[in-house]
């Protein structure tokens, strides 16, 4: 997660994180601020750069990331989910409101970024050139 994160490092600093769909493989267990009793949990930007630098494995989850300031109603919300959610494959659906930037990790497998601010989107995709847009990737048969 920290060299994902790393071409938009600045711009995250003020966004808090919700957390849920979290499956993981980690030897650095007692230095995330992860509460595994909850199915979904609020972190802030210091939270989430401590998982960044541990040597953690996220198999599923869905980060969202929203500004520190603004206000969740979590009881109105479906949490988000990256299993069995045919949404996530699609261009800017991000499954909260609100959010500026949406990663979903899905199975080991694949890891799906999604931006609300193209300012951000064009400094991911300059740092990490194999990216490409999810419409455009073609399942291979």
């Amino acid at each position: 997660m920290n060299i994902l994160l790393k071409p938009i490092e600045n711009d995250i600093q003020n966004l808090k994180w919700l957390i849920s769909d979290l499956e993981i493989n980690t030897s650095e267990m007692e230095k995330l601020p992860i509460n595994h009793e909850k199915d979904w949990f609020l972190i802030s930007s210091q939270e989430m750069k401590a998982i960044c630098e541990t040597d953690t494995q996220i198999v599923w989850g869905a980060f969202s990331g929203i500004d520190k300031n603004t206000e969740l109603k979590t009881d109105r919300i479906e949490f988000p989910y990256a299993d069995g959610n045919e949404e996530i494959w699609k261009n800017g659906n991000l499954q909260v409101e609100n959010s500026i930037v949406e990663i979903i990790a899905w199975d080991s497998s694949y890891t799906i970024v999604k931006f609300t601010e193209k300012e951000m989107s064009d400094k991911f995709k300059e740092y990490f050139e194999e990216a490409i847009e999810l419409e455009k990737y073609k399942w291979k048969k």
